[in-house]
């Protein structure tokens, strides 16, 4: 069964309806339709409405390299699935053609005629990476997990 997020008229998330009431809501105007970034149907109320009780909804997330698998679940239905296709290789790619490019910049610059403390660059520094630090695309792969 499908399950549509619905917003209060102040903006505030409130439990998922069926699509089936959706339609109706959406039918008599007691709704619209509001897009958000992540292109998620959702509604949201015009008039107040008659209740605000929350169910316990627990989430489940399921990590991987290249995918990754959202499930939110209440006790009464499943409200939300999700299969996202993470942007690992994308940003991969990019990061080895971005180091690529850089190489060639500092290759063409270098004035191999002079001593290296009056070249214009500085040497490679190889162990530049803090302890803390995150790859980038295995923090883009979080950063899309966290937005959804």
């Amino acid at each position: 069964m499908i399950r549509v997020a619905v917003l209060s008229p102040e903006g505030k998330p409130l439990m998922p309806a069926k699509a089936s009431r959706v339609r109706r809501w959406l039918g008599s105007g007691k709704a619209k339709v509001v897009h958000n970034d992540l292109g998620i149907f959702q509604v949201q109320l015009i008039e107040e409405p008659s209740g605000e009780e929350m169910q316990e909804i627990v989430t489940g997330i399921d990590p991987g390299k290249l995918f990754t698998g959202i499930a939110v679940q209440s006790a009464k239905a499943t409200l939300f699935l999700a299969h996202l296709n993470l942007p690992f290789k994308t940003v991969t790619k990019r990061m080895k053609g971005r180091a690529m490019m850089r190489r060639g910049r500092r290759g063409r610059r270098i004035n191999r005629k002079v001593t290296q403390d009056q070249r214009n660059h500085r040497q490679h520094r190889f162990d530049n990476r803090k302890e803390h630090k995150i790859p980038p695309s295995i923090r883009a792969n979080k950063q899309l997990a966290l937005r959804v």
